[in-house]
């Protein structure tokens, strides 16, 4: 089958080919020893992006913030919080990355604020029906002595999604009870946020990532989720039944997300955006129930792009990433929209222990990282993947995710414990001296170090290194044309231009197609061995 989007390969913008890497800033580089990530540690890290062959990073918020989300509860939009620098720490990291060539894209959380926002101070202070409250989702309890939440939803990170204030008034948090949802109704919203994103603008970003992207709008009655029996309302984003996994979405009743409105919004911001020189673009984190839908916030009007989660989702099949392939292209072909493909996130379980962990996690993990790469569109990265780290069992004295102290779940920290740079022992060069990280990293990290890696040729972080440099070669030249190959229901393979992509997912070695060896996730040889990807060229 052939799959082909005729726009992308006439489109010259940077973003549509480029591989993107993922800073959680907390746990990147710590310049001060406070055990904390920040941006000089950030900036003083840009040559390693740059030498392991990126093209840009997405850093996570680092916006004044309570930290009762690390960051994704935001109290100033246009500051930066004390734990990570200062704004003039924010623009030598925008020059910084520039001068290295290297584009920069920064979070946006505007489903909701902090509680310490000052509009929600206001709003506490003003009382019900002011138009403080209107900024917000403030409505009157059920029952009697309105003593119940107003609907049934429920909060992604457990529990009901509704908190009453002293006055009686509930108040409509998606996610902690500390990230209160704003009204996008009302237009003051709107211009606020035309106004953050000119303030980042201006300061020379080259991009937002646009966080829960599906949720600002909601259905206007507030009614509530028809629930099947035996199931209970949906909760979003967090799957209780996958520790630390985002759930795939499902065809249900969600009057709390993708709502029709929410794309005059990005049409308002795309219309900012265009306004500005250097291609600067919008990512959605939009967690959508179909290809179809997801494809509608990256029409031509609206968002640059969308993460496609189904790629992620998928479990280690030939088949199923057949069929995530297909479905992708054929859902983006009609509005012009180029891929994204992720593995891993700040979010969901490192994906060498979503294949297995241990030899057999990583080898599946760096061939399904080689097929993502030969893709069209773009490739996005999370920090310490190209280390091969796995998720961490943080014990529970250490756990600091707010899912974790909601519902008893283990939460995200295992896949969000900082990165280990050089050293025998923790903090494994995190920052200077002894102070150990805000969550403590394994005994046994020594070989995953960048030092370590960089010393070995068969790294996971050489390979990452290679393929790299290998995709830069026809990654905007090889067009956007997949032809998927039938080698065996348990051989992922496809034809990209003049590369030839085939990945093993079976139990016994197959024959590998004849052709130039360009890149490969382990040895290879006449035969392909399982959990194995190889890059083919026939040189014509």
């Amino acid at each position: 089958m052939t799959l082909n989007d005729p726009k992308s390969s006439e489109a010259p913008e940077w973003w549509r080919h480029a591989v993107i890497y993922q800073v959680y800033p907390r746990s990147f580089a710590d310049s001060d020893g406070d055990g904390i990530g920040d941006l000089p540690g950030i900036t003083s890290r840009l040559p390693y992006l740059r030498d392991l062959g990126v093209d840009a990073l997405w850093i996570s918020p680092f916006y004044t913030s309570p930290q009762k989300d690390h960051g994704y509860d935001v109290a100033d939009y246009r500051d930066i919080d004390p734990l990570f620098g200062t704004l003039e720490d924010a623009d030598r990291l925008v020059a910084t990355a520039h001068e290295l060539g290297l584009k920069l894209i920064v979070d946006l959380v505007p489903n909701h604020t902090s509680d310490a926002h000052a509009w929600f101070q206001a709003a506490l202070a003003a009382g019900p029906g002011s138009a403080e409250r209107a900024r917000y989702l403030f409505r009157e309890g059920r029952g009697e002595d309105g003593s119940q939440p107003p609907n049934n939803w429920s909060s992604v990170f457990g529990g009901p999604a509704w908190t009453r204030v002293e006055d009686g008034q509930w108040y409509l948090h998606l996610f902690d009870s500390t990230q209160p949802d704003l009204d996008w109704r009302n237009p003051e919203v709107g211009d606020m946020f035309e106004d953050v994103l000119r303030f980042w603008l201006d300061r020379g970003v080259d991009g937002f990532r646009v966080d829960v992207a599906h949720g600002l709008v909601k259905e206007e009655s507030l009614r509530d989720q028809v629930v099947d029996e035996g199931d209970t309302p949906a909760s979003g984003e967090i799957n209780p039944e996958a520790v630390s996994s985002m759930v795939e979405r499902t065809m249900r009743d969600e009057p709390m997300w993708d709502q029709p409105e929410v794309h005059e919004v990005y049409r308002r911001w795309r219309t900012v955006l265009d306004s500005y020189d250097g291609d600067r673009m919008m990512v959605a984190e939009a967690w959508t129930q179909s290809a179809e839908s997801m494809a509608r916030f990256v029409r031509p009007d609206e968002m640059h792009q969308s993460f496609n989660f189904s790629w992620l989702l998928a479990p280690w099949s030939a088949e199923e990433f057949a069929s995530v392939v297909t479905g992708t292209l054929e859902a983006l072909s009609g509005v012009g929209a180029s891929p994204t493909w992720v593995l891993s996130n700040h979010d969901v379980v490192r994906h060498v222990t979503r294949y297995g962990g241990g030899a057999v996690g990583l080898a599946r993990a760096r061939a399904a990282t080689l097929a993502m790469l030969a893709l069209p569109g773009s490739s996005y990265l999370y920090e310490g993947e190209e280390l091969g780290l796995e998720q961490v069992d943080v014990e529970p004295e250490h756990r600091q995710d707010p899912s974790w102290f909601r519902t008893g779940e283990v939460g995200r920290d295992g896949c969000r414990v900082p990165v280990p740079w050089s050293g025998d022992a923790a903090p494994y060069g995190f920052g200077p001296g002894d102070a150990q990280p805000w969550l403590p990293q394994p005994d046994d990290w020594a070989p995953l170090t960048v030092a370590a890696q960089q010393a070995d040729p068969d790294s996971t972080l050489a390979f990452y290194q290679k393929a790299l440099a290998a995709r830069r070669a026809f990654a905007e030249t090889a067009g956007d044309e997949v032809e998927l190959l039938d080698l065996g229901r348990d051989v992922l393979a496809f034809r990209r231009g003049p590369l030839t992509v085939v990945v093993n997912c079976g139990e016994t070695p197959v024959t590998r197609p004849a052709g130039d060896v360009v890149a490969s996730s382990g040895p290879v040889s006449d035969l392909l061995p399982v959990d194995t990807a190889v890059w083919l060229t026939t040189g014509d």
